[in-house]
């Protein structure tokens, strides 16, 4: 009872928790829910199979579950017969699938999925598609269209696949996407497979089939069904999904270091007001057990209705989160939002347990205040740091430069992710040891004003000095707002600055034939242009110990130094991660199934125009029919006469620069979200702290009135004080994000062998500077002329 009473009569003192916890709960449910609803889904295609037999999965060089490893055509054909044989099965349907899209004209035909749009007709049982007119194709030159298309069938359909645009006779129109091949054709386009679809008799249930077609495939694979199914994706709505992933996650990391940090700093300072109240508690007998379990009890109950209430503004915001993430293209089409039970209990356990963590530390302190401290100034405690709070500073700031320093050789893929990471650390140090550089920037910064003879500065000053672990409170959510923007917006500016340096470093005096509204070049295009770099990628599969299979990206090249069959040429890293040395042989199994013995002829320093791992361009066709080529480097000095349609020419240089300004837009408009979450949620909690401390400062401002000061005088006192807390919170929020910035900018000019110098937007930096002093001064001088009125009246 005595925790609710509390709460009641000092329901301005939590107010400020109270809505941190919202706003941070708010966002970590509409990620959540989000992130829930973005997971894969059974896609179309397969829903006439009550289950899928799929080979295993092989993982990458980080250890995590990737690409399928294709069964061969042999495998397949045994595996066929077990699975037809189980009872319960009508049939074992062998799926492929291989790029095939339509031209009109010398037009290709827009389509999202074009990669994966080829299949044999038989795969056309699986799918709740239906033929609409025609019949289905019966010779290599014969296809069944999308009625989408407006084909009919008789016409002749030019149809591009690998080789090239070939003349095709549509015999069929099917009322969903796809191009229907016959089955001896896909298999010729795609002779490895990754699923074979199990049709089940009528009134035999999924279930009923799933665990003895298990046994039919023994070690060969496993069989999913029901939402197991979703494990089949196309290539492009996974890369939608990956990158809205990416975004829903770094916002989810952001909003849950910031609630922790914004709702421990709130806590910390609305207790430390309190040491006079906790004093008389322990006056009148209660123990320092009694006063954490207080602490913490009422830390508990803001933190649980914080946590109903952010449960509840998460699901509206949620809506708007996925239009948003929509207009930037990276999630999975018509995704539909849907509110499951453990996305809000697992927000609102956040909410809690952040409340009640962040309590911790101020239980701890509160427990620690004497009887004799009911007769003291609330504040008298605060006046220097102690052992643990500097020992916890060194370590943390140690902890961040090591962080910082480890940013410049990170790798490219964890670079960006170990600059955040060290940031936050050096916030959290900056914190810890804000309270350091309080009382000496007040003394510094008020020093020129006390020749004027005013009060104000004096008594700024004494304020600073004796109660600098207050200031350093009101510091910590400045110093978070603008060290994200700072980091942020540098992050963005200096990949601007590196990667198109590196790019035009590389393909400078070079023109560039790339794909214009394919996903890839044809042989067709390669064979029209004879000269120049035209790597044909692949993804195969390096054979380990006991059977381990390493997914990765091989490269097919022309070049003379490296297309040499038989051999292999790896980068240093690629060498290191599969445990191999120039002279070795490896086993390679390819798209088609089929596994190769190579010998790594040579070992190179990693080199992204040559590739990880080069083999002969001719071994990459014959074992996967269905790749694409890159785009195609040719010498100025050769410049194409013709273009083959489906393609475009242009400067290598400037297509790297407009390649890169287009992804720049991405980025730049995911950085705004991470900036205007991290900026707009610490703002809320230096608006929230001024106001607090303001109120809890109405017995000082009272006394300063009588001694005669007047409301104007007080309202500068609480300016230019409010000023320079949020002048110290913004120094050290700059300071803390240059060491990382630092880093990276190294780590860049190393991979890009470019200088490349630390970048900031001065703009953002201004505007988060500029917005948190608003928001501080605004809302201190709101509490403080309420106070004076309710003084006066």
């Amino acid at each position: 009872m005595l925790i609710l009473s509390n709460i009641r009569e000092r329901w301005a003192g939590f107010l400020g928790t109270f809505v941190a916890i919202v706003v941070g709960v708010g966002l970590i449910t509409t990620t959540l829910i989000m992130y829930d609803s973005s997971r894969p889904q059974v896609q179309p295609r397969y829903e006439g199979a009550a289950a899928l037999a799929l080979p295993h999965q092989a993982t990458d060089v980080d250890g995590r579950p990737d690409d399928l490893i294709p069964w061969s055509p042999s495998k397949t054909t045994s595996l066929v017969a077990k699975l037809s044989a189980v009872p319960g099965v009508a049939s074992a349907v062998v799926d492929r699938s291989f790029y095939a899209q339509g031209f009109r004209g010398d037009k290709p035909a827009p389509d999202d999925g074009a990669l994966e749009d080829g299949h044999g007709y038989a795969s056309a049982s699986i799918a709740p598609y239906h033929l609409v007119s025609g019949r289905p194709p019966a010779a290599a030159d014969e296809v069944v269209v999308p009625r989408s298309l407006g084909v009919a069938p008789g016409a002749e359909l030019t149809v591009n696949i690998t080789a090239g645009r070939t003349q095709f006779k549509v015999v069929g129109t099917m009322e969903g996407p796809g191009y229907y091949f016959t089955d001896a054709f896909a298999a010729q386009q795609e002779p490895g497979v990754r699923d074979i679809a199990l049709i089940a008799d009528k009134g035999v249930s999924a279930g009923g089939i799933t665990a003895k077609a298990e046994k039919a495939v023994g070690d060969a694979g496993t069989v999913v069904s029901g939402d197991g199914r979703s494990a089949l994706q196309p290539a492009y709505i996974e890369h939608k999904r990956f990158l809205g992933t990416q975004l829903i996650a770094a916002m989810a990391i952001l909003g849950l270091f910031t609630t922790v940090f914004v709702v421990a700093s709130m806590l910390v300072l609305s207790t430390g007001l309190r040491r006079r109240e906790i004093g008389l508690l322990r006056t009148v007998g209660a123990s320092p057990r009694q006063v954490r379990r207080m602490v913490l009890g009422e830390a508990a109950v803001v933190g649980l209705l914080g946590s109903v209430a952010g449960c509840l503004v998460g699901i509206g915001v949620a809506p708007l989160l996925r239009n948003i993430l929509d207009g930037l293209e990276v999630t999975p089409p018509h995704l539909a939002i849907k509110v499951d039970a453990w996305p809000l209990l697992t927000a609102a356990l956040i909410g809690v347990g952040v409340s009640v963590l962040g309590a911790w530390a101020a239980s701890r302190v509160a427990a620690k205040v004497a009887p004799i401290e009911a007769l003291l100034d609330s504040r008298s405690a605060n006046k220097t740091m102690g052992r643990a709070r500097w020992l916890s500073g060194l370590v943390v700031l140690g902890l961040g430069v090591v962080l910082a320093i480890a940013t410049a050789t990170a790798s490219a893929d964890s670079r960006v992710n170990m600059a955040i990471f060290a940031t936050m650390v050096l916030i959290v140090a900056a914190a810890l040891l804000a309270p350091v550089f309080v009382g000496p920037v007040g003394r510094f910064l008020t020093a020129p004003f006390q020749r004027l003879g005013s009060a104000g500065p004096l008594l700024i000053r004494a304020e600073l000095s004796a109660n600098s672990r207050r200031a350093a409170s009101l510091a910590a959510p400045v110093i978070a707002a603008v060290g994200f923007a700072v980091l942020l917006s540098g992050m963005v500016e200096t990949m601007r600055v590196a990667y198109p340096a590196g790019e035009a470093r590389t393909v400078a005096g070079q023109l560039i034939v790339t794909a214009d509204g394919t996903p890839g070049n044809t042989e067709e295009v390669v064979a029209a242009n004879p000269v120049g770099k035209a790597a044909l990628p692949t993804r195969a599969f390096v054979l380990g110990a006991a059977g381990k299979a390493t997914v990765l990206d091989v490269l097919g090249s022309r070049d003379a130094r490296w297309d040499k069959p038989g051999q292999a040429v790896l980068g240093e890293q690629t060498a290191k991660d599969l445990s191999l040395k120039a002279g070795q042989d490896t086993s390679l199994r390819f798209a088609d199934g089929t596994t190769v013995r190579l010998r790594v002829a040579r070992v190179l320093p990693g080199d992204p125009a040559r590739g990880d791992f080069v083999v002969a361009r001719s071994l990459v066709r014959k074992h996967d029919p269905s790749a694409l080529n890159d785009d195609i480097f040719v010498p100025a000095k050769d410049r194409p006469t013709t273009l083959v349609p489906g393609t475009a020419l242009h400067d290598a240089e400037q297509y790297a620069l407009a390649d890169y300004n287009t992804d720049a837009k991405l980025t730049d408009s995911l950085a705004v979200m991470l900036i205007v979450i991290a900026v707009g949620y610490s703002g809320i909690a230096v608006a929230n702290s001024m106001a607090m401390t303001a109120h809890g400062r109405r017995r000082d401002f009272s006394v300063m009135k009588s001694a005669g000061g007047t409301v104007r005088q007080l309202l500068l006192f609480s300016v230019g004080e409010t000023t320079l807390v949020v002048a110290v919170g913004a120094a050290l929020g700059v300071l803390v994000t240059l060491p990382p910035l630092a880093g990276m900018a190294s780590g860049l000019s190393q991979a890009n062998s470019t200088h490349v110098g630390l970048q900031l937007n001065l703009g953002t930096v201004a505007a988060a500077i500029v917005g948190s002093l608003l928001l501080a001064v605004t809302s201190s001088v709101a509490v403080t002329w309420r106070t004076m009125r309710r003084a006066a009246a």
